[in-house]
C-alpha cells in the first residue's frame, strides 16, 4: 500500500511539473511576441514570404497585416493557456501536443537564432529566443518525465 502511495505522489509531481513547463513555455511565446512586435517582425517576414513566394508559388505561405498577425497570436497563447488545465488534470491526450509544442517552438527559437547569424544581424525576436530553447527543452523533459512512471 505504500509503494502504491508513493507511485500516486511521483507521479502527481510529474503532472504538476509538466503543466508548469506548458505555462512557462506559453508565457516565453508571450514574451517572444512582444519582442517580434517591439522589433517588427513583419517587416523581415512579410517580404520574405514574397521572395519565397516568387521562386515558388505553390507554396502556400501567407503575409499578414499587423492587425491579423497579432490578433492570431495573442489568441493561440490564451487557446494554449487555456489547455494549461488540462495538463494539471493529467490529460492524455495532451502528452503528443506538449511535444509538438515543445518541437514548434524549439524551431521556431532556433530559425530566429540561426537567422540573426546568417544575416549577420539581430533579426526580430532573436532577444527572447533563448526562452522559447529553454522552455521547449524544460516541457520536452517534463512531459517525458510524466509519461515514464
Amino acid at each position: 500500500m505504500d509503494s502504491i502511495f508513493h507511485l500516486a505522489q511521483i507521479k502527481d509531481q510529474a503532472v504538476r511539473k509538466h503543466s508548469f513547463a506548458w505555462i512557462a513555455l506559453c508565457l516565453a511565446l508571450a514574451v517572444h511576441v512582444i519582442d517580434e512586435t517591439l522589433t517588427d517582425f513583419l517587416s523581415v517576414y512579410n517580404p520574405a514570404v514574397q521572395a519565397i513566394r516568387s521562386k515558388f508559388p505553390l507554396l502556400p505561405l501567407p503575409t499578414f497585416s499587423f492587425e491579423v498577425w497579432l490578433s492570431g497570436l495573442i489568441f493561440a497563447i490564451l487557446l494554449s493557456l487555456s489547455l494549461s488545465i488540462l495538463v494539471f488534470r493529467g490529460s492524455k491526450w495532451m502528452m503528443p501536443l506538449s511535444y509538438f509544442f515543445a518541437v514548434i517552438m524549439l524551431l521556431n527559437g532556433a530559425l530566429h537564432i540561426t537567422g540573426s547569424f546568417y544575416f549577420g544581424r539581430m533579426m526580430p525576436g532573436v532577444y527572447s529566443s533563448p526562452l522559447l530553447l529553454a522552455g521547449s527543452i524544460y516541457l520536452f523533459v517534463c512531459t517525458r518525465k510524466e509519461k515514464k512512471p
